[in-house]
């Protein structure tokens, strides 16, 4: 009888890859990269395992948006007080911090929960294309725009 193979903690295999967002377009970005963090795109994929890989975003800042979102998009943050919310057009982050524009949309993307928060923290995104993780031997994968 065959079974069906069921990915656990043990014999799950992570390999390291590096993403350049020059040019791309964020959510379709985003909804990629989350994938590869996700495990989507391995065969063993096990919704209740994180089987995914570590990505590391070089270039953040020459992602791109299309249509009038740098201008229109609102991000939203609530301090918890009272008339503590406060409101960031994307062209204000994007300027200040462009790699949590980039952090922000892969994690809309990923699951609300711990394995979600487990997946979130293998991203990294840097400004630039210099990044600290040559030791890890990362392969350049191109994802379609």
């Amino acid at each position: 009888m065959k079974t069906t193979f069921m990915a656990n903690a043990q014999n799950v295999q992570r390999k390291w890859y590096v993403v350049d967002a020059e040019g791309q377009t964020v959510g379709r970005l985003a909804s990629q990269i989350a994938m590869v963090l996700r495990g989507k795109n391995k065969p063993t994929f096990t919704p209740h395992v994180d089987t995914g890989d570590f990505v590391i975003v070089i270039n953040a800042e020459k992602a791109v948006f299309t249509g009038k979102k740098l201008q229109d998009k609102i991000y939203f943050h609530y301090s918890g007080y009272t008339g503590g919310d406060k409101y960031t057009s994307a062209q204000e982050m994007f300027a200040k911090h462009p790699a949590r524009v980039i952090e922000h949309a892969v994690r809309g993307m990923l699951p609300k929960n711990r394995i979600g928060a487990q997946m979130y923290r293998k991203l990294n995104v840097y400004v630039g294309p210099n990044h600290p993780h040559q030791a890890q031997q990362p392969e350049l994968i191109t994802l379609t725009k």
